[in-house]
């Protein structure tokens, strides 16, 4: 793939380096793995797949419900040949308990770390679907149920979003980007918050952000003051960016975010010095109702090309 790691060489046999490992952020992974991800995917849109999940099992865990991620992680394992086995914790299977040292006694029927180990001698590969409790920043910030499953699963871990990143949804948009642009070095895209009616979780944004600066672009992240990233996360997208030749930059004024822009991207996302009250929350984020994409601002930006 020319654009998200230009110049580098395909090999014959790509990714046989990432077999074993486990996919719950991009973060985890350099740009050049990413990108040998990108080249496959692409030539498994171009050229065909084949079948290389055949005789393979993957346990799709849902703490959450879902639509899109559901249809296709259930229709990508089976396509390539797998057999999906899709679970909705406490509606058809037991519902688990994640806290350590916990007395059983309460709604949940099982702890994670022995339906984990179970789990992972049925099947080649887990995904989990577990949104943040969003009461607690302290406790969210830590993953705790994806690090639990990352803990006591002898199987590779797949992040179908988490309380902090998912990845699928964010190398799909890296991937979408190309295919807009081409090369992905250096081009201007902003991340903007919008107004919506409740707090949302941080994972997407994340995602989408950590993927810019993975790839060498001009990050813009558009936001009141009161929804700044977290810390840790600004911290990583920086050094990401110093890695790739990217750049990131924060922009408290919507349209002063657009100009420009060759791609916008529209989400929302709970403010930190709100988070767990979500009532404070609405009543700041009521200051904002003008912070929405609509075809006025988005002449603002270079290209009129724009993601959710």
């Amino acid at each position: 793939m020319s654009g998200p790691n230009k110049g580098r060489k395909t090999r014959d046999y790509p990714l046989l380096e990432l077999r074993g490992r486990s996919f719950c952020s991009t973060g985890d992974f350099t740009r050049e793995e990413l990108s040998e991800l990108l080249d496959l995917a692409m030539k498994f849109k171009t050229v065909g797949h084949g079948q290389p999940l055949a005789g393979r099992g993957v346990a799709l865990i849902f703490f959450n419900p879902s639509l899109r991620t559901r249809t296709s992680m259930e229709l990508g394992v089976a396509q390539l040949g797998g057999t999906p086995i899709t679970l909705e914790v406490g509606s058809g299977t037991w519902s688990l308990e994640w806290r350590e040292g916990v007395v059983m006694d309460g709604t949940a029927t099982e702890h994670i770390k022995d339906a984990v180990q179970v789990l992972s001698r049925y099947v080649d590969a887990i995904a989990v679907r577990c949104f943040p409790g969003l009461k607690s920043w302290e406790e969210d910030r830590n993953d705790p149920v994806l690090s639990e499953f990352r803990r006591y699963s002898k199987v590779p871990i797949i992040n179908m979003e988490s309380s902090l990143y998912h990845p699928c949804q964010g190398l799909a948009d890296v991937l979408t980007m190309h295919e807009a642009l081409g090369s992905l070095d250096r081009r201007k895209v902003t991340l903007a918050w919008v107004k919506h009616p409740k707090p949302l979780p941080h994972a997407v944004p994340n995602s989408f952000a950590l993927g810019c600066a993975q790839f060498g672009m001009d990050l813009t992240i558009a936001c009141p003051p009161e929804y700044r990233l977290s810390d840790e996360m600004m911290s990583q997208l920086e050094t990401q960016a110093g890695t790739s030749g990217g750049s990131v930059r924060v922009i408290n004024d919507l349209n002063e975010g657009l100009t420009g822009a060759e791609i916008v991207y529209a989400k929302s996302w709970a403010g930190l010095p709100f988070y767990g009250d979500p009532e404070a929350d609405r009543t700041a984020r009521a200051a904002y109702q003008d912070w929405i994409i609509n075809a006025g601002n988005m002449r603002l930006t270079a290209k009129r090309r724009f993601l959710h």
